[in-house]
C-alpha cells in the first residue's frame, strides 16, 4: 500500500481522490500537514472519515512517514517551498494543479527536475481519457493536427490550467507565442479568448469563462477531419491517480515531464501579459523572470471566503 502524505486539504480535490483510492488497495492518504485556511474541525473530519494514521507538525515529520507527498494547498504561491521539503528528504512529490504561478517559479522546478527530482503532476485533465484515446489513434488515420479549440470555466488559471495542459499535451510541442483575442462581459460572467502558436504550425484558441463552471469541450482540426469531444469529468481523476500509483509500484512514469507541465503554465502567463498590453502577441521566451504572475495569496483568499460562506 502506497502511504501519501498530504499537504493542506483546501480545495475539493483531497476528498474525490481519496474517495477514488478506496476503492482500490494501491495507496491511501495516511498523515497531514495542514497550515491552509480550512480549521482544525474539518482536518480531524477528513481524518476521521478517511482513516488516516498521523496529523504531523511539520512538513519534514510528513515526509518522514509516508512514501510520497501530495501538495494540494490553493495557494500555488506556496508549492515549490513545500514541494521541496519532500524532495530534500528523497521523497517524490505530486504537485497538484496549478503547478506553480510564475516564471521564476517554472524554472527553479525546471531545475531539481534536471537535478533528478521526482515531481509529479498536474492536471487531470492532460490524462483524461478522451485526450489519450485521441493522441493514440495513427496520425496516418486522423491526419496531421492543425488547429485544437478548448473551453474551460471558474476563473481565469486555477481551473483554466486544465485546458492549457490538455491542448499542450494534444499539440505535442512547443508553444512560440500567446496572445488575448478579446473579452464577453454579461453581467457578472466574463469570457475571455487566447490564441497559441506551435513551433511545429499547430494553433490553438482556448476560452477561459470567469464566474461559472463550464465544461471541458474540445475541437480537434485535422488535415482529415475534425474530432470533438467533452471531457468525462467522473473519471478524470482515476486516470491521474492510476498513473501516480503506477510509478510508485513500478518506477515507470507516464506522466507528464516537468517540463511539460511548466510549459502550459507558460503559455497563459504569455496569454495574461498579452492582455496587459492590448492584445500584442507575446512571445513566451519573452516572458520577464521577474513577471509576477499570477497571484496565488490572492485567490487562496478569495477560495478560503467562498468555502467558508
Amino acid at each position: 500500500m502506497i502511504r501519501i502524505g498530504i499537504i493542506n486539504i483546501d480545495t475539493s480535490h483531497p476528498i474525490t481522490f481519496a474517495e477514488y483510492l478506496k476503492q482500490g488497495k494501491r495507496a491511501r492518504y495516511t498523515a497531514v500537514y495542514n497550515d491552509g485556511f480550512r480549521s482544525d474541525v474539518e482536518v480531524e473530519a477528513f481524518i476521521g472519515k478517511y482513516g488516516l494514521e498521523k496529523r504531523c507538525s511539520s512538513i519534514e515529520e510528513l515526509a518522514d512517514c509516508v512514501d510520497i507527498g501530495f501538495v494540494q494547498g490553493s495557494n500555488w504561491n506556496r508549492h515549490l517551498s513545500q514541494a521541496r521539503l519532500f524532495l530534500t528528504a528523497g521523497k517524490p512529490v505530486f504537485i497538484d494543479k496549478p503547478i506553480v504561478g510564475s516564471l521564476s517559479d517554472c524554472l527553479k522546478l525546471e531545475e531539481l527536475a534536471v537535478d533528478g527530482a521526482v515531481i509529479l503532476g498536474s492536471s487531470s485533465v492532460r490524462y483524461a481519457n478522451e485526450v489519450t484515446e485521441f493522441m493514440s489513434i495513427l496520425e496516418e488515420e486522423r491526419g496531421k493536427v492543425l488547429n485544437i479549440y478548448g473551453t474551460a470555466g471558474v476563473d481565469e488559471f486555477n481551473y483554466a490550467i486544465h485546458i492549457v495542459e490538455a491542448i499542450d499535451a494534444l499539440a505535442g510541442a512547443d508553444a512560440l507565442s500567446t496572445r488575448f483575442i478579446g473579452r464577453g462581459c454579461l453581467g457578472s460572467n466574463i469570457c475571455e479568448t487566447f490564441f497559441v502558436t506551435f513551433n511545429n504550425g499547430i494553433t490553438a484558441t482556448y476560452n477561459t469563462c470567469h464566474g461559472l463552471w463550464q465544461p471541458f469541450e474540445v475541437v480537434v482540426m485535422t488535415t482529415k477531419t475534425i474530432y470533438h469531444f467533452r471531457i468525462d469529468n467522473k473519471k478524470l481523476y482515476g486516470t491521474l491517480l492510476d498513473r501516480i500509483c503506477d510509478y510508485m509500484e513500478t518506477g515507470t512514469n507516464r506522466l507528464a515531464p516537468v517540463s511539460r507541465l511548466t510549459h502550459a503554465v507558460k503559455i497563459m502567463l504569455a496569454g495574461r501579459l498579452s492582455r496587459e498590453n492590448g492584445g500584442s502577441e507575446v512571445m513566451l521566451r519573452n516572458i520577464p523572470e521577474n513577471d509576477p504572475g499570477f497571484d496565488g495569496d490572492k485567490f487562496e483568499r478569495e477560495y478560503a471566503a467562498a468555502a467558508q460562506a
